[in-house]
Order: structure tokens, then C-alpha cells, then sequence
């Protein structure tokens, strides 16, 4: 996947908002730059002679379809009950077959908790899960099948029991006491942490720093050779044969205290690190992917494109994905994503790739947050998988398995048997409490199965795969007239070719009359469907309960 960051003049928070302001005030959301084609969207009475034009003017984004897998819960190849490395190399073809283009790997360094956030040696893999020579072999055996794999890479803070702390409070005169942030008891602290609560913890007469956690004691990354560590981190791992990161916790490098941390003093030194790290990847590997967890505003995401990240996952739009589909209401996706869109071009010059997903292992599970409902879960994944940039989805979410925090229940073992008792490969590292009765939420049950939601998801992503408009290409409205809150529309645009993607959010059968629009031409051939029951007679598309076709 080719990734170029642009090389535009560092613009100034304020013109980044003026400009996603003056797109989402445009009569037609157009940004004319990334995910919006620069076009009117306007339409004909059906019937009239428009032509597709030859060629669009858009910015197309290469893309492919992310799987995002907790290794611990997913297969396990000896028997010990916990997923490994080689699990995940077990199971590349049924990734490949679902239509993933890339794994996302939560932390698989060494580390003393379930979940790999606290790392302990950031150059050794956890040996729970195998050895550097089965990350290696899946790395080979995943290219292989034309699949990228990047792994998280947890920078923001330590474990309490790595070496580098256990130094840093034991010695005042070692180097590591300034790659901490560590006071005394007589300090004056600012206890207003950025993600709630007091951040710091004591150690006899001493207190640390710790946003998150007092296991996880945070990097002081004022201090050069911290820096310079992380990069040398990271190029290691590429040089592995790594794609690139998922990056924990981005804002919160030096966004420490809840009243300072959206401040542009703290986001423009967020932004700089992350723009030195960037420089230090690309000297390793020129197409190194890198992309953040930033979970904040539009404004505060936008200035991460300019040539730090590639992308950033879309918060605020899981949410309205999720909405749409449990209220069966029209989110007017083209238009919200114009605003966001236009922001982000603005701050990389163009060359960005969206990131949108639904769920993730922080959140609820889509199945749980919908009310165990199929129909609207298939509705979700319609949604996200014909939107412009790199969709991401989360393991276990093809098969609909539920889950609601606390955390360790989000992350249940992946149900690859419909026997309650499991089976080959079955992960057992907690016991299920949402999931405990497999069944029909189980990739045997699912497989091969019409009307599945597994079958339903491969479905989506082989139209996405086969179509450059929906691999790649941006995203232009169209409104449907008249207009009808059951039914969401928007134009899928690449440079040579386009494409009209509708969707029945509802429970009742609804028609459209489809006019040609003065940007993209007619649309006359009915190229996809959900259901066998879905028609185009003429300008009339007739659209069946819970479904979506792809017009051309």
C-alpha cells in the first residue's frame, strides 16, 4: 500500500478549522481533496441524458481491509489454553477468505499482564504467545497471502516492573531517574489526570507519574535519549519484517493533565514527536503505516496528518455507524465526512487515509450495543465496509459475539466451534460470560451458511475488494428524492470509475426513484445486492428489508 505524507507548510490549528468549517457549510460538504470529489452533487429527473464523465478529480487512497486480533484469545496451537503467534499463522486463510488485507496485533512484547499494555522488554515477544521466530514465520506466511501486519507499539508508558523503572526509583543518581517523571512527597503535583483521577503514585517518600495506571509508569519524553530509544524500538521491529504500528495512547505523550491536554502547547509537542518518530521509521522503511489512537475532536485529530500519522481511527463516526443502524436512520454520511475530510486535507495536503471501524478492544461489542440484533449488525457492517480508508474490524465481530466491559470480557475467546466445550485451536484464558454458549455465534456454524453474518461480512468486503470505487476511491453525496430517513445514499468515487451505494436501514421494503446526477451520470445497473429481492426497473429501486446494492 503506498503511502506518501504530503509536504505542505505547517498550517495553524485555527485555518485547519476554518477550512473543515467552510466544507461542512458548502451547499454539498465537497472538500475537493481526500474522500470527497470535487463535484456538485446535484441530479437530474430521471430519464434525463446524462452522461458519466471520462475522468474525476479526486485524490484516490489505496486501502485495505484491517482485522484487529487480541493473540491471547484467539487460536491456540499447543494446548495451553492461550492464543499464540502461531495461531494467528493457523488461521491466515480464513483471514484471507473473509477478504482481510492486514492484521493489527495488540502487544505481543514481554509483559506481566493479560493484556500486554505494560511492556517490560520492548525488544522480546511475550513467551506466552511463542518466540521472534513465529513472528517472523507469520510475517513471511502473511505476506505470502498478500496481507500486512502491524503490531502495537505502547510508547507512552512502561510496566512498573520494567528494569528501566525499577533503576529509575532505586537509584537518583541512575540515567533512568529523568526517563520517568518522578517527585518527591514535598513537590507541589498537579493531580487533575487527562483520562480521570489523581496520575500520581507514591513509592515510599517518592511519586510517579502514572496516567493510566500506577503499573504504568509514563515516559518522560523531554529527556532526548527516551526519544531516541523509541526510535531505535521501533526501526527494530520494521527491520523484523513489521508493516508498521498501531500507536497507543498518541495524544497522551506530553497530554498528561486534563486541563492542559488539548491545549496547543501539548498537541503541537505531541505532533512533534510523533513527526521525529515518523522520520525515524521511514529511514528504515519508506512505506512504513502508522496509525494513532488519538480519541478526541476533530480539531485536535487534524494536525496528526501533517506528516506524522497516516491515520487515526474515527471515534466519533463508530458511534454514528452504530446509531444509524440501531434507529434505522439515515446518518448523512457524506456530508459529516466532508467536514472531517476537508480538515484533514488541509493539515497533510491531501494525503491521508481515514480510518473508520465500529468496535474495538476498548469498547462494547457492536452485537451488545445493538441488542443482540443480526439485521441492524449487518446494517453496521454495510455501513463501514463501503466507506472511503482503512476499515477496521475486530476479531469476533464477523461472527457476532457479544461483550460488555469490563475489560477482560470485551476480549473473550474467539468461538471458532459451535460445541460449548470447544475444540481444536479453542482459546480458554477466561472463562466466557457473553459468549458462553457458542452455537450459532461460531465460525462452524456461520460458514458456508446463507444469511450468516460471517457470510454477510465476506459478502461486503469481496464487493469492496472488487471495486476500485469502494477499494479505493472517495466519497460524494447524492440525494435521493424524495427524501426518505429509512434509506442512506452516497457515491463512491474513483478516478475512472464511480459508483451509487443505498442502503435500507429498516424493517419494511422501500423504493427510490434514481435520477442521474449532473456529477456522476445515470446509474442504471443494478451490480450488487444483499438480497435476491432487490430490483432497478428503469429509475424504480426497489429495496427489501435490511439491505444494500451498488449501482454503476
Amino acid at each position: 500500500m503506498k503511502r506518501i505524507m504530503g509536504k505542505w507548510p505547517v498550517l495553524t490549528l485555527q485555518l485547519v478549522l476554518l477550512v473543515a468549517l467552510l466544507a461542512a457549510c458548502s451547499s454539498n460538504g465537497n472538500a475537493g481533496t481526500e474522500g470527497q470529489a470535487n463535484v456538485p452533487a446535484e441530479t437530474e429527473k430521471a430519464g434525463d441524458s446524462a452522461v458519466v464523465p471520462a475522468s474525476f478529480e479526486v485524490d484516490e487512497q489505496p486501502s485495505r481491509v484491517f482485522y484487529e486480533i487480541f493473540v491471547r484469545a484467539f487460536y491456540d496451537t499447543n494446548g495451553d489454553g492461550i492464543g499464540d503467534l502461531n495461531g494467528v499463522t493457523e488461521k491466515l486463510d480464513y483471514l484471507k477468505e473473509l477478504g482481510v488485507g492486514g492484521i493489527w496485533l495488540m502487544p505481543i512484547n514481554a509483559s506481566p499482564s493479560y493484556h500486554g499494555y505494560d511492556v517490560t522488554d520492548y525488544y522480546a515477544i511475550n513467551p506466552e504467545y511463542g518466540t521472534l521466530d513465529d513472528l517472523k514465520r507469520l510475517l513471511e506466511e502473511a505476506h505470502k497471502r498478500d496481507i500486512e501486519v502491524i503490531m502495537d507499539l505502547v510508547v507512552n508508558h512502561t510496566s512498573s516492573e520494567h528494569p528501566w523503572f525499577k533503576e529509575a526509583l532505586a537509584n537518583p543518581d541512575s540515567p533512568y531517574r529523568n526517563w520517568y517523571t518522578i517527585k518527591t512527597a514535598q513537590d507541589q503535583l498537579q493531580t487533575d489526570g487527562a483520562v480521570d483521577g489523581n496520575p500520581w503514585h507514591s513509592y515510599g517518600n517518592l511519586r510517579y507519574l502514572g496516567v493510566f495506571w500506577g503499573g504504568m509508569p509514563d515516559l518522560n519524553f523531554e529527556e532526548p535519549a527516551v526519544r531516541a530509544e523509541m526510535i531505535k524500538i521501533g526501526q527494530y521491529w520494521l527491520e523484523q519484517g513489521l508493516d508498521g504500528f498501531r500507536l497507543d495512547a498518541a495524544k497522551h505523550i506530553f497530554g498528561d493533565f486534563k486541563s492542559t491536554v488539548s491545549s496547543p502547547e501539548v498537541q503541537a509537542a505531541n505532533k512533534e514527536w510523533w513527526q521525529e518518530f515518523r522520520k525515524g521509521m521511514l529511514d528504515v522503511k519508506e512505506d512504513a503505516y502508522l496509525i494513532g489512537e488519538v480519541w478526541d475532536s476533530l480539531a485536535i485529530i487534524a494536525p496528526y496528518f501533517d506528516n506524522a500519522l497516516d491515520s487515526a481511527f474515527h471515534f466519533d463516526l463508530a458511534g454514528k455507524l452504530l446509531g444509524a443502524a440501531g434507529s434505522e436512520t439515515d446518518p448523512d454520511l457524506a456530508f459529516s465526512l466532508g467536514r472531517a475530510y476537508g480538515a484533514y486535507a488541509q493539515s497533510s495536503g491531501g494525503s491521508f487515509v481515514d480510518a473508520p471501524f465500529l468496535s474495538n478492544h476498548d469498547q462494547n461489542r457492536v452485537m451488545s450495543v445493538l441488542g443482540g440484533n443480526v439485521d441492524h449488525a449487518k446494517m453496521a457492517a454495510s455501513l463501514l465496509l463501503t466507506l472511503p480508508g482503512t476499515p477496521y474490524l475486530y476479531y469476533g465481530e464477523e461472527i457476532g459475539m457479544q461483550g460488555m466491559k469490563p475489560d477482560e470480557y470485551i476480549r473473550e475467546p474467539m468461538l471458532w466451534h459451535s460445541n460449548p466445550d470447544g475444540g481444536e485451536g479453542q482459546t480458554t484464558w477466561v472463562a466466557s460470560k457473553h459468549n458462553k454458549d457458542a452455537g450459532g455465534v461460531s465460525v462452524e456454524a456461520q460458514e458456508g451458511e446463507d444469511g450468516s453474518l460471517l457470510e454477510h461480512y465476506r459478502e461486503l468486503i469481496g464487493w469492496r475488494n472488487a471495486e476500485p470505487a469502494l477499494r479505493d476511491g472517495t466519497i460524494g453525496e447524492y440525494k435521493l428524492e424524495p427524501s426518505n430517513s429509512k434509506l442512506s445514499a452516497y457515491v463512491r468515487v474513483a478516478t475512472k470509475e464511480r459508483v451509487l451505494v443505498v442502503h435500507n436501514l429498516s424493517g419494511e421494503e422501500q423504493t427510490a426513484e434514481i435520477a442521474a446526477s449532473k456529477a456522476y451520470g445515470p446509474f442504471r445497473e443494478l451490480a450488487h445486492a444483499t438480497s435476491a429481492d432487490a430490483k432497478l426497473d428503469g429509475a424504480k429501486l426497489t429495496l427489501p428489508s435490511y439491505s444494500t446494492v451498488i449501482l454503476k
